[in-house]
């Protein structure tokens, strides 16, 4: 992602969290610009770890994970909780509206890409496992598998 979309992104995410009446600090944004300036999800021991490197102070993980919360609340990143890593969402600066996030995460170089899942889709699926009687705590999907230069070079061993 070039510097001037991540800076864009940025902008907006500040933007938004003004609107919601809340402050994008200095700390928050930095833990943003990590996770979007990376392709893998980040634990929030690999962010805090990152923080040192970029900023030289260390920063405690309990505030890692405040701040992952507050990023998460105003849509800013998603948790993955299959793995425990968080990523920047795809969607900050789209001025549509959003669609249940389906995550294809890879197993072999941890890329994660954000996809939306139509909302028939998710209304289908939803009704089909109501009527196991297993009630959903959340839409979002999470898939494993290998992207396709993963998958490539798998298939020339």
């Amino acid at each position: 992602m070039t510097s001037a979309k991540i800076n864009r992104i940025v902008a907006d995410a500040e933007r938004s969290c003004a609107e919601a009446g809340v402050r994008l600090t200095t700390k928050r944004k930095a833990v943003l610009l990590t996770l979007l300036n990376r392709k893998q999800a980040l634990s929030a021991y690999e962010l805090a770890e990152q923080y040192r490197l970029d900023h030289g102070e260390s920063i405690p993980v309990m505030s890692v994970y405040r701040m992952l919360d507050f990023l998460a609340e105003q849509d800013l990143v998603h948790k993955l909780s299959a793995i425990n890593k968080y990523v920047a969402c795809a969607h900050i600066s789209c001025a549509h509206a959003h669609e249940p996030p389906q995550f294809l995460i890879c197993d072999g170089c941890q890329r994660v890409s954000e996809v939306g899942v139509e909302p028939e889709t998710m209304a289908s699926l939803g009704r089909e496992i109501e009527a196991t009687g297993f009630h959903l705590s959340g839409k979002q999907l999470e898939l494993h598998g290998l992207c396709g230069d993963c998958f490539k070079s798998a298939d020339n061993k």
